[in-house]
């Protein structure tokens, strides 16, 4: 008996061993261990009393040349998010009765005046704003710097992009890195080239980073789920890594502000019934934004410390892809927004706000600088809105925020 209890336990051994080595690889295949630990190792957002508003923001890594096809392919994609995007938004609401907001970060590389008129279209109409989108390898810094400001002064004079600061007069914008190669954060140094990255955007103007996060990419951050401040080593890659929190009652420091959706493991969809799933706010046909998905996002909790019952919730997507279209401008989506309007919107446990990644950045701010209340007040807080988007009105706020909007959407005047 004793020999045979042996033998089990060995092998009891033997398995869990084997089972940890698997364990091991799957992470390793995943680049789970670079931020797994600060998973685990995660707080609760405290507990508050009334409301939790909802931030809700839509960023769009948005290639109309993805897959490098002709122009005639480019046209149809952006034709269909030109007539299908407010067919689909103009049957949501916020609390604030603004339809879903969508940030087009447009890539440099890929740019056609054509492509941005009509997205520029949508963006009058007030449907969203346009943003900063770049895939870049082996760069300078002369060149990064030449890129991004002929980028931004063209988007702005031509398509009515981006809004001025209004005590430079400096032109800022939003970035999403492509390949989510921020600052030189691949190993092998593709997609990049530049260590000193954060610091060339913040002089170039930019108000915050919305790329990550990245995972499964190597590119991921130690730090998740998280509103920081990154300080830029230029001589070595990927300083974002960890950083300063953005907290009630603090300043800017270092170099670049990092706004990160929410990361973590789903144990409902389970790879080979084992492993769960990492959810990294991408949606798109094969990751749906299903009920579950929002849940899971708005349970994360991204918040300034200091302002828990403000939280911020960044998803993204690839938009001109088409396999993904049909989530992204049909029924999904519905059934996305139906989700958000009828579980966090109530006025009492949730108050419901889509937002551009200006408006999140400005009432990220508003938060840092003390401000309570109905965020909807900040969501122009720091940064006015570019010349070329609708402004918008609420009898929510006060008067003195009340301007000229556009009329052809219900609560825009």
């Amino acid at each position: 008996m004793n020999q045979f209890m042996g033998v089990a336990g060995l092998a009891l051994i033997v398995l869990a061993a084997a089972f940890c080595v698997v364990a091991w690889l799957a992470i390793r295949s995943r680049n789970m261990q670079v931020w797994l630990g600060s998973y685990l190792r995660r707080r609760p957002r405290a507990a508050v009393k009334g409301p939790t508003h909802i931030m809700f923001c839509f960023v769009d890594h948005y290639e109309p040349a993805w897959g490098r096809v002709d122009l005639e392919t480019q046209r149809r994609r952006v034709d269909r998010w030109h007539t299908g995007y407010p067919a689909m938004a103009s049957r949501h609401r916020d609390a604030d009765g603004r339809p879903p907001q969508h940030t087009f970060f447009y890539p440099e590389e890929e740019y056609l005046p054509e492509h941005l008129d009509k997205i520029a279209g949508l963006c009058a109409q007030g449907y969203g704003e346009i943003e900063i989108h770049l895939h870049h390898d082996n760069d300078t810094p002369e060149n990064f710097c030449a890129t991004i400001s002929r980028f931004n002064e063209l988007l702005h004079a031509r398509h009515g992009a981006l809004s001025r600061d209004p005590h430079t007069g400096q032109l800022r914008f939003g970035f999403i890195h492509g390949n989510w190669s921020l600052d030189n954060s691949r190993a092998d140094g593709r997609w990049c080239g530049l260590n000193n990255e954060l610091i060339l955007l913040r002089e170039l103007g930019c108000y915050a980073d919305f790329t990550l996060p990245s995972a499964p990419s190597e590119t991921q951050t130690r730090t998740i789920n998280a509103i920081y401040y990154a300080t830029d080593d230029p001589c070595c890659p990927k300083s974002h890594n960890t950083g300063t929190p953005v907290k009630v009652g603090g300043t800017a420091s270092g170099d670049l502000m990092i706004v990160q959706g929410p990361l973590g493991l789903d144990w409902k969809r389970r790879r080979k019934l084992i492993m769960p799933r990492i959810e990294n706010s991408d949606v798109r046909h094969s990751c749906p934004p299903t009920p579950e998905r929002v849940d899971a996002w708005v349970r994360t909790g991204i918040h300034v410390e200091g302002r828990p019952d403000w939280i911020f919730i960044k998803i993204h997507t690839h938009g001109t892809q088409e396999r993904d279209m049909d989530t992204l401008l049909g029924e999904p989506m519905h059934a996305m927004h139906d989700h958000l309007e009828t579980t966090y919107n109530d006025g009492q446990r949730h108050v419901l706000h889509y937002v551009t990644s200006r408006e999140m950045y400005n009432i990220i701010k508003a938060a840092e600088a003390g401000m309570q209340g109905n965020p909807a007040r900040y969501r122009d807080f720091e940064l006015p809105p570019p010349p070329g988007v609708a402004r918008w009105t609420s009898p929510a706020l006060s008067p003195d925020r009340a301007t000229e909007a556009v009329a052809d959407i219900p609560g825009m005047e």
